[in-house]
């Protein structure tokens, strides 16, 4: 065994003084360096979830649909009937995107399609979520195509469309920006779900898939540190994807998981070996015997410590049933796998790592894991100081533009709310194209289910400016958001996956956005029956300016048990009538007119009710299944003008809106507020009656679909092939 380790050591590896005592306390002895090395890993924020579990573990978990609760598997897992579930989880991969964007968004696709698939699900739709600083900015336009082309490169290669996602670009991401990834796949009637266990004596253990390498040691410490201007020389290689190899992985998984020659399987992300063989084991309540001298490495002379926590791709950890070797090999091998075994399950639930027959580390396979050994803080929280000056914002400080063309033709250049083409037109959203049906524009992907009639609706979702303003509602709208694009696009939503982006939780301020953006993020889940599957801590996102926005990303999935009933957002005819379901209030707060052409920094979160917000969602979901209205698009940033804007650009046609200001509101507020609860539907001359007597007041009209060009209140506001152009090319302005 090797020497004890030193305090200054664990110290150095991050670890906090009274942490490294509980260790030795644990093992009765000073942990030696590389068992000091596994802890450190193991018990980062990032793999154990020190400072979040108190409160992740408050949030809506139950579910009659939930197969796999949060914290039970890789991912979570939902009944989507006859037979069928669907496995989907989000992850952020911020920190190394911020030093290597490519390698770094390109491995974090990797490594959500490997939780999904490590369970016997196959991948077949990838969104993300991504935030970066101003785009006028230089290193902000390197880090974009860099992350864009990652994110490309993986999918398309690997071979699971992307099919939707997000982007907000602000200051406070300039230095750290947010990359989360997020899979969906699907489970077949008589497919069994591969568990992440661990158990019977004398079954090997075997690592399938790559060498290990160097790249990566140390990642998941990494990302529970703030960016500094040292981070890229405090961390080690950036991992390295590749998609071709984690494809030929992905087909001998599936053809594994027909058999039941294993017991159960892990893939290897953060923390690697250790890690894996820590959570089967865990959660098997058994133990192991790993050698590492028999895995195979791309560099020679690897530490114990280094193969340990090596966070190479494309490799997963398979406990197979004794007998059975030679059965999985080939399996594997027919693939051009490598399979090999490195070591056995034993009854004594302790992890032992030996290399070359010497004892490299001894330790008890429930102190590594969450809800085991690590530990658990609960930090102190303060309402943040700028809650005052957001308080003070008045409407009536503001003037009424008198140029509301001058003022609609800025805003739909805003890189917030401007098409996102430069982005989507990188990422293959066909294919595999027999699982997708993604060309007609809605709010939130429909992915075919093939073999069925099923289609599952995937979005994601998070304004963090109104998370910023106040964090329980800015949740509660995120949640409320996700639900409103899927309920426009005909699927009722099921459950949530959360990829949670945060600065330092030291931080009481920050602390305290937690706290309260976990609170509004349970209410609304249990308004919308959308119970939580698992997902993502990421704290630490901060640079020297201070922290990001807090970001709890909302990844939510819902079911259209009818593909053909999906319904889209693009007008469809010259004449149809355009309506907006939900209540128009005198509001700007929050909203990119204010905080982008106003220049107004702080203000509180735009209009919200929640119930309001679920009869709506419930009312568009009953006129899709009537058959009364033939588009649907929510108001969201930018407000009632751009979401009809987009439905007509999308459609090819035209508008006029027709409707004057209500009464008591202000016609920016009318066109530019971002009150939350509003969908704009279009109607056929024949459907009118219908719906407006299944709306009564819950709809107002607002004009009509015409040919061409944009008509508002009355004025002539140009060709809409004008408008088109000077939307679909404002971002691409930076970029080309």
């Amino acid at each position: 065994m090797q020497a004890p380790a030193t305090l200054e050591q664990a110290i150095k590896l991050g670890l906090r003084e009274e942490e490294f005592q509980e260790i030795t306390k644990i093992l009765g002895r000073t942990p030696n360096f590389t068992e000091t090395a596994v802890y450190s890993v193991m018990w980062s924020e990032h793999c154990s979830y020190k400072n979040s579990i108190t409160y992740l573990k408050k949030l809506p978990k139950d579910g009659s649909k939930i197969l796999a609760k949060a914290g039970e598997e890789n991912a979570g897992l939902v009944d989507i009937g006859d037979g069928w579930a669907c496995s989907f989880k989000i992850e952020s991969h911020n920190h190394p995107s911020a030093i290597e964007p490519f390698q770094g968004a390109a491995t974090g696709v990797g490594g959500i399609h490997r939780d999904i698939f490590t369970m016997g699900a196959r991948p077949i739709a990838a969104l993300n979520s991504l935030r970066f600083g101003n785009l006028a900015d230089a290193k902000t336009q390197h880090l974009l195509k860099g992350v864009v082309k990652g994110i490309g490169h993986y999918g398309n290669c690997f071979g699971v469309p992307t099919v939707a996602g997000e982007i907000y670009f602000e200051d406070c991401y300039t230095t750290n920006p947010l990359v989360n990834a997020m899979s969906v796949g699907v489970i077949p009637p008589g497919t069994k779900m591969i568990s992440a266990t661990s158990y019977g004596a004398g079954n090997p253990v075997f690592i399938v898939g790559s060498d290990t390498g160097k790249d990566g040691i140390g990642g998941a410490s990494f990302a529970s540190a703030d960016i500094t201007a040292d981070s890229a020389e405090q961390l080690p290689a950036v991992q390295v994807g590749d998609p071709f190899q984690e494809k030929k992985l992905l087909e001998a998984c599936m053809e594994l998981a027909k058999t039941d020659s294993f017991i159960g399987m892990q893939d290897m992300g953060a923390a690697g070996i250790a890690c894996s063989t820590s959570e089967m084991s865990a959660k098997g309540e058994h133990g192991m015997i790993i050698h590492l001298d028999k895995v195979p490495t791309r560099q020679k002379n690897m530490k114990a410590w280094e193969m340990l926590l090596s966070e190479s791709q494309e490799r997963m950890l398979v406990t197979v049933k004794k007998g059975r070797e030679q059965e999985v090999i080939d399996m594997f091998e027919k693939w051009d796998i490598h399979c090999q075994q490195i070591g056995e399950v034993t009854t004594e639930p302790r992890l032992k790592y030996y290399m070359h027959d010497e004892l490299m580390a001894d330790i008890p396979a429930e102190s590594l894991v969450l809800g085991g050994g690590a530990p658990i803080y609960q930090r102190e929280y303060s309402e943040p100081s700028y809650f005052a000056d957001v308080a003070k914002f008045d409407i009536h400080t503001i003037a009424e533009p008198t140029d509301l063309k001058a003022v609609a033709t800025d805003l739909i250049q805003l890189p917030n709310i401007a098409s996102k083409r430069w982005i989507y037109n990188q990422y293959d959203s066909m294919v595999g194209a027999a699982n997708t049906n993604t060309n007609a524009p809605s709010d939130a992907a429909v992915v075919w289910v093939k073999g069925t009639t099923k289609g599952i609706g995937s979005t994601v979702d998070c304004n963090g400016r109104y998370v910023h303003a106040n964090p329980k509602i800015g949740a509660m709208i995120a949640v409320s958001e996700c639900a409103r694009n899927l309920a426009c696009s005909g699927a009722k939503g099921m459950a949530i996956t959360n990829c949670l982006n945060f600065g330092n939780p030291y931080n009481p301020e920050v602390y305290y956005q937690f706290v309260y953006a976990l609170e509004g993020m349970g209410e609304a889940c249990l308004q919308f029956d959308t119970p939580v599957t698992g997902g993502n801590v990421s704290f630490y996102n901060q640079g020297p300016d201070g922290a990001v926005y807090p970001t709890p990303t909302i990844g939510m999935i819902g079911l259209v048990n009818d593909i053909n009933n999906k319904m889209t957002m693009h007008f469809k005819n010259v004449g149809d009538t355009i309506y907006v379901l939900g209540k128009q209030v005198n509001d700007i707060a929050c909203s990119e007119y204010l905080h982008k052409l106003c220049k107004v920094e702080l203000s509180p979160t735009p209009y919200f009710n929640l119930q309001e917000e679920h009869a709506i969602q419930q009312l568009v979901l009953q006129l899709i299944d009537k058959k009364l209205i033939a588009s649907a698009h929510d108001c969201a940033e930018g407000g009632l003008f751009v979401a009809a804007m987009e439905s007509a650009m999308a459609g090819n046609l035209g508008l006029d809106i027709q409707a004057t200001t209500p009464n008591g509101l202000r016609t920016d507020a009318y066109l530019f507020g971002e009150a939350q609860g509003r969908i704009v539907v279009s109607v056929s001359e024949e459907n009118k009656t219908a719906f407006e007597n299944a709306c009564g007041a819950n709809a107002t009209k607002l004009g009509v679909v015409t040919s061409n060009g944009i008509q508002v209140i009355g004025q002539d506001w140009g060709s809409m092939h004008d408008w088109k152009m000077k939307y679909d090319e404002a971002i691409e302005k930076y970029l080309n």
